[in-house]
This record gives C-alpha cells, sequence and structure tokens, in this order.
C-alpha cells in the first residue's frame, strides 16, 4: 500500500487534565501516515485520485485546535475518525499526537500517542 505523509504539523490547542493545560494551551505536533493507492494519481497527476492534503490539515487543525479534551488519546481518535470519514480512498491511517510540554515535575522529552485505524 502506497502512503501520503504528513509530519511535524503543529497546532495550538487547550487539552490537558488539569485546568491550567486548558487555560493555557501548548503548541501540539502531529504525524499522519494515509494508506491508499496513489499509482492512479500518480500516473493522472489529478488530484481527484488521491487526498488533498491542505484539506487534511485543515481538518487536523479543527480538531487539535477546537474543543478541549482531557486526553492526548481522546483528540488522536477522533482525529482518525474524521479521516476516515472524510476521505473515502483511505484504507488504513496512523497518528501521532505529540504533546511536548506538559506541566508535570519530572523533565521528559514528551508525552505521545500511535493510535493505527483501518477502514471496516
Amino acid at each position: 500500500m502506497d502512503k501520503l505523509i504528513l509530519k511535524g504539523i503543529e497546532i495550538f490547542g487547550r487539552h490537558g487534565c488539569h485546568i491550567e493545560e486548558q487555560q493555557r494551551g501548548q503548541i501540539f505536533k502531529v504525524d499522519i501516515e494515509l494508506d491508499l493507492n496513489l499509482e492512479k494519481a500518480g500516473k493522472t497527476d489529478d488530484i481527484n485520485e488521491t487526498v488533498d492534503y491542505p484539506q487534511v490539515l485543515f481538518d487536523v487543525e479543527k480538531i487539535v485546535g477546537g474543543t478541549p479534551r482531557k486526553l492526548i488519546e481522546t483528540v488522536a481518535e477522533e482525529i482518525a475518525e474524521t479521516l476516515l470519514k472524510n476521505y473515502p480512498c483511505v484504507e488504513s491511517l496512523k497518528v501521532v499526537l505529540h504533546k511536548p510540554n506538559a506541566p508535570l515535575l519530572v523533565r521528559y522529552a514528551e508525552a505521545a500517542v500511535e493510535i493505527s485505524r483501518r477502514r471496516k
């Protein structure tokens, strides 16, 4: 299966279990891998034979920049569900949601979740 990959998408959001995370907010980073057949698009040079990735970026921005959630797992799941619903040519996908600045007492690089979903 071919892949369309979008890495390092940076979006301001207000997700977290602590009220100060939702009030202050932070930049989240998102990586998306969409599994789909790109052969026809590659041969025809036709945008209608692939996924319009600026639209994918818009969809992801609406979710990450939208309603605050307690869990990054919830945000990643919403991204996956939305992309599978909006892009019928996508067979499966992977979403990695990075939260680099969670306010915890122990220093670490980031928290992240990775989910993979397949069309049913």
